[in-house]
C-alpha cells in the first residue's frame, strides 16, 4: 500500500509539473515580411532594411527602437515569442519586383523554408506588388511554373500550399495593408477562402513616407491581435 501510494504521488506531481510547462509554454511566431516588418538586427542575416536605430536608417520616421515595432509590440505585449523574422525591405510576394526586375532571390515564395519551428506564421506582403506594378495573373491553385510565379495571384497561391504543407500545425494570417488597390484585396479574399487562411486587414494606420509610425505600429499590433487573440487564448496553436 505504501508503494502504491508513493507511485500515485509521484504520478500526481509529474502532471503538475506538466501542467505548469505547458502553461510556461510560449507561442512562436514567425513573421514573413517586407520593409513594414524590418528592423535593424532583428531580422535574417543578409535581408535588405528600412528600420534601424542607427543613423543610416533615419529617414524621417519616428520608429526607430525595436519596441515601437508593430510585431514586437505584438510578442511582448501579449506574452509571445519570435521564432523567425524573415522580413525584406522591397521585396514582392512574386518574382516581378520594380522595373520588372526577376527577383526569385527575395521574393516571398523564396523564403518558405527559412521560418523555424512556428505556431504562428504572419505574412505581411503584396504592397510591393502593388507599388512595383507586379502583375496580378490568373487564380492558380497548382502545376507552378517559374512564369507563372513572377504574377502576384499565382506566387501567392504557391506561398499558402508551401506554407500549409511546410507548417501543416501552424496557424497561419495573412495581413494586409491599408491603401491597397481593389484587385489585390479581392485577390487576398478568393485566396485565402481557398486556403482557410485567416485575413487581417488592416485600417486606420498612420504613416509616414508610406511606412508606420509609431502610432501606425501600435494600430497594426491591436487590430492582428483582434483577430487573433481568441484563438491564442483558447489554445488552439497546440
Amino acid at each position: 500500500m505504501k508503494q502504491l501510494r508513493k507511485a500515485l504521488a509521484l504520478t500526481i506531481a509529474s502532471i503538475f509539473v506538466l501542467s505548469l510547462s505547458a502553461q510556461d509554454k510560449k507561442v512562436k511566431v514567425s513573421i514573413l515580411g517586407d520593409s513594414y516588418s524590418t528592423f535593424e538586427g532583428y531580422v535574417v542575416e543578409g535581408n535588405e532594411l528600412w528600420y534601424g536605430s542607427s543613423p543610416k536608417w533615419d529617414r524621417g520616421n519616428d520608429v526607430v527602437r525595436v519596441w515601437n515595432t508593430w510585431w514586437h509590440r505584438l510578442i511582448d505585449d501579449n506574452g509571445l515569442q519570435l521564432e523567425v523574422n524573415d522580413s525584406w525591405s522591397g521585396s514582392t510576394v512574386c518574382t516581378t519586383s520594380y522595373n520588372g526586375a526577376y527577383r526569385p532571390d527575395n521574393a516571398f515564395i523564396a523564403r518558405v523554408d527559412r521560418l523555424g519551428n512556428p505556431d504562428v506564421i504572419l505574412v505581411f506582403g503584396g504592397t510591393n506588388d502593388m507599388w512595383a506594378g507586379s502583375p496580378l495573373g490568373d487564380y492558380q491553385y497548382a502545376d507552378w511554373t517559374d512564369d507563372d510565379l513572377k504574377n502576384f495571384r499565382p506566387a501567392l497561391c504557391c506561398l499558402f500550399d508551401r506554407l500549409k504543407k511546410r507548417y501543416p500545425n501552424a496557424l497561419i494570417y495573412n495581413i494586409e495593408n491599408t491603401e491597397l488597390k481593389q484587385e489585390f484585396y479581392e485577390s487576398c479574399e478568393v485566396i485565402c477562402k481557398h486556403y482557410g487562411i485567416t485575413r487581417v486587414k488592416l485600417h486606420h494606420i498612420s504613416k509616414q513616407l508610406g511606412h508606420p509610425s509609431i502610432d501606425g505600429m501600435q494600430a497594426i499590433a491591436r487590430q492582428v491581435w483582434e483577430v487573433m487573440g481568441s484563438r491564442i487564448a483558447a489554445g488552439k496553436v497546440y
